[in-house]
């Protein structure tokens, strides 16, 4: 069985970010946003980041470009905030960007792969589209948000 998490960082501290990735035993995050280097990242900073699981917690570290939304898709739904539209149009995104040749990325962990944005909840977040695709594309998957 392949499992699927997902974690945000936002409202986490680097210290339960850690204790919440080793506990799972997660073996490697994606980072699925857009903007990876925002001020507001903190300790999510792409090069920071990187350093953290890789050097310190022995979790690999992977960006994939393809996951995130484009900056249209998501300037509208901060602007709008209409869920609906926005997961339809994120659908229509892995659609285009045929996301199904991924598939493998997620497969490969047996201690499961990590899908990482900066939303603390995976309700209204791309990454929970993402893990629900893939759940799709993969026999015996599941998913678990952290």
């Amino acid at each position: 069985m392949v499992t699927i998490f997902t974690i945000g960082f936002a409202k986490k501290s680097l210290k339960d970010f850690a204790e919440i990735l080793d506990r799972n035993r997660v073996s490697r995050i994606i980072d699925t946003r857009l903007r990876r280097d925002s001020q507001l990242s903190g300790f999510a900073k792409s090069r920071d980041l990187k350093y953290i699981l890789e050097e310190i917690l022995k979790i690999g570290y992977e960006i994939v470009p393809e996951f995130s939304p484009t900056e249209g898709l998501l300037k509208t739904y901060r602007k709008d905030k209409d869920w609906e539209k926005y997961a339809e149009g994120f659908g229509e995104l892995i659609k285009d960007r045929k996301l199904e040749r991924f598939k493998d990325k997620l497969a490969g962990d047996k201690a499961g792969v990590c899908l990482l944005c900066s939303e603390a909840e995976a309700d209204k977040c791309h990454r929970r589209l993402l893990a629900e695709f893939f759940c799709r594309q993969l026999p015996k998957a599941n998913i678990v948000h952290l």
